[in-house]
């Protein structure tokens, strides 16, 4: 069974492919919709709509308030590349890295099992380092394969 919140989900999705790659919802009209509360909407939409996923989130907070989310389309590899390396910055967290290697698989830049490959080498084998360098580690990792991908 689903929860909540993968539904919630599924449905700005089905909005997004249906309408010119962006939506704009109101919090409280979509929390009655799904009986739920305004802040499972927050967490949605913080959680699953990322930049590292691929989406600009907007808001406007107030009685006439919306968020409006957007699909971002990758018009050129190599500010695709800039962007990302921008994103991961000088460390990332092990879920934004991987948000990025499932991102590249979507937009068929990365295969499956390349996929596979860039999780494991930026995965749980960092686990064996300390904690306030791994997420540098993770970074430099991935800023490699990235170089190796598009350069």
């Amino acid at each position: 069974m689903r929860n909540i919140s993968d539904i919630i989900e599924q449905h700005l999705k089905r909005i997004l492919q249906q309408g010119n790659g962006a939506v704009e919802i109101q919090r409280g009209e979509l929390a009655d919709r799904f009986q739920c509360v305004p802040s499972q909407i927050n967490y949605v939409i913080s959680t699953r709509f990322t930049v590292e996923k691929g989406y600009m989130v907007e808001s406007k907070r107030g009685g006439g308030g919306y968020i409006r989310i957007r699909k971002v389309e990758i018009l050129d590899n190599q500010l695709f590349y800039q962007l990302l390396l921008e994103t991961i910055g000088e460390s990332i967290t092990a879920a934004a890295c991987d948000n990025i290697i499932v991102r590249l698989m979507e937009e068929r830049i990365i295969t499956l099992k390349e996929m596979r490959l860039m999780k494991a080498a930026t995965g749980r084998v960092l686990t064996v380092v300390p904690v306030p360098l791994r997420d540098r580690i993770r970074a430099d990792l991935l800023k490699n394969m990235l170089t190796a991908l598009f350069l």
